[in-house]
């Protein structure tokens, strides 16, 4: 599945998905602390478009005339594209994150270690037992 671009309107609106379960518009709305809550409206329209064009919320079921929206993508695939967008802006090279998350201490040992293992993981041969074309 590809990883939609989300705006920070629709990552905020996906992060009240994601911690509280299926939600109505209105409840979505409400999440928004008083002082920066968008217009029913600007959400009712940043959730509609979440879920026709980027398929990243589903409709669950429908009480009344209100539709309950929740989450069709993964926190993880949303990370990958905003990943994959840092990693684009800097062409590519992942020196510059390491040394961020370094400097900001960010990066721990843990992390180095699952970090080690997935590339240990990843290196391994394809299994044995298969043979290429002849």
């Amino acid at each position: 599945m590809a990883h939609p671009k989300l705006s920070k309107l629709e990552l905020q609106i996906m992060e009240t998905l994601w911690k509280r379960g299926a939600c109505s518009i209105r409840e979505i709305q409400e999440s928004f602390p008083e002082s920066k809550r968008p217009a029913y409206t600007t959400v009712q329209t940043t959730v509609y478009r979440l879920l026709e064009g980027k398929k990243a919320v589903k409709i669950v079921r429908r009480i009344s005339n209100a539709n309950i929206f929740d989450a069709a993508i993964s926190r993880d695939d949303a990370a990958c594209r905003l990943i994959d967008d840092v990693l684009a802006l800097l062409g590519g090279r992942t020196k510059p994150v390491m040394a961020h998350l370094i400097e900001s201490r960010r990066l721990t040992l843990e992390d180095l270690k699952e970090a080690e293992q997935a590339i240990r993981k990843l290196a391994k041969p394809k299994s044995a037992g298969k043979e290429g074309p002849q």
